[in-house]
């Protein structure tokens, strides 16, 4: 059961190496926002409305908490087993959706447009998690989870590989980057959109690999290993303004669960303890210095001394 720590500094922010020091606030401790959900999954920021909002896929809804109040409602229920969110550059809710094997995007009259549902005529499988590039383009992987069982989507028997997408949504031109990764899982840009990193999670050990992206914006190239999870399970992470990795992280085991940093080099420097496994976590607040920690039945958050990199 979780608590709040009782003093400063908070004893589940821990440095791993003298390089997390800088990121550490002494008089800043883990809270925990809202629980009681089933599994919480795809935390996106709308600075905005000073909000956030979050997947909580089983219970096929997405969830609100609001900054100024602390208030916990639902935003959307049925969410069609909506998973993975981020915004598009005009500040848009993008949304993979495991029911409807579907990217969406939320309009501002809050209607819902359909982004793509299928590649070479087949139904896409379950889209899992998303990004948004500065020019606009939509990055997202699609694995086969929402479709093994009928908990966080519809079983059914998947009809493609499990891909990494690129979508320009102004052509509606889909390209298929690499279908060779072991259960696609979370991905995100480095600050200078130069690299991608990608969750490999059905690898054994399950990796975090990363590409270097072309000129052009559209391929990658140069696929390699830059984190080897060993017993540990990433999901979804977001990088810092500085390039860190901040991944959620965890499988069950109290040494395992919450959240792992690691420096642009791949190195550990930071870990953040929760009693529940991470799923996925963004940046938020005024300032992006809010990390918000999508667990396994609850959201915690914590202040950290750095922003998160834009588009983010």
């Amino acid at each position: 059961m979780w608590e709040p720590t009782s003093f400063y500094p908070d004893p589940a922010v821990q440095p791993l190496h003298a390089d997390f020091a800088k990121y550490r606030l002494p008089l800043a401790a883990v809270e925990r926002l809202s629980t009681g959900h089933r599994w919480c999954e795809g935390p996106v920021w709308f600075g905005d409305g000073r909000y956030l909002l979050w997947s909580d896929i089983p219970n096929e809804r997405i969830m609100k908490w609001e900054e100024e109040t602390g208030a916990v409602s639902v935003f959307r229920k049925p969410s069609n087993f909506g998973n993975g969110n981020t915004r598009d550059r005009q500040g848009r809710l993008v949304t993979c959706e495991h029911g409807g094997r579907r990217v969406t995007r939320t309009e501002y009259d809050g209607s819902i447009t359909v982004l793509i549902d299928s590649f070479d005529g087949r139904r896409l499988n379950s889209p899992n998690d998303v990004v948004v590039k500065s020019d606009g383009s939509i990055w997202f992987t699609d694995p086969p989870f929402g479709v093994l069982s009928d908990y966080e989507g519809h079983r059914a028997e998947p009809e493609l590989p499990a891909n990494l997408y690129r979508l320009d949504p102004a052509t509606g031109r889909a390209s298929v980057l690499d279908d060779g990764i072991a259960g696609p899982n979370g991905l995100a840009f480095s600050p200078d959109e130069r690299l991608l990193y990608v969750v490999e999670s059905r690898a054994s050990p399950r990796n975090i690999l990363a590409y270097d992206v072309a000129d052009d914006g559209e391929r990658l190239a140069n696929r390699r290993v830059l984190i080897n999870a060993g017993p540990g399970t990433p999901d979804g992470f977001r990088c810092d303004e500085d390039g860190n990795l901040w991944c959620g992280w965890g499988m069950g085991d109290p040494g395992l669960d919450g959240v792992m940093v690691f420096s642009p080099q791949g190195e550990p420097i930071g870990r953040i303890a929760l009693p529940e496994r991470c799923a996925n976590l963004c940046f938020g607040g005024r300032k992006r210095n809010r990390l918000f920690m999508a667990s396994s039945q609850s959201v915690y958050a914590l202040y950290v001394n750095v922003r998160g990199a834009a588009g983010g």
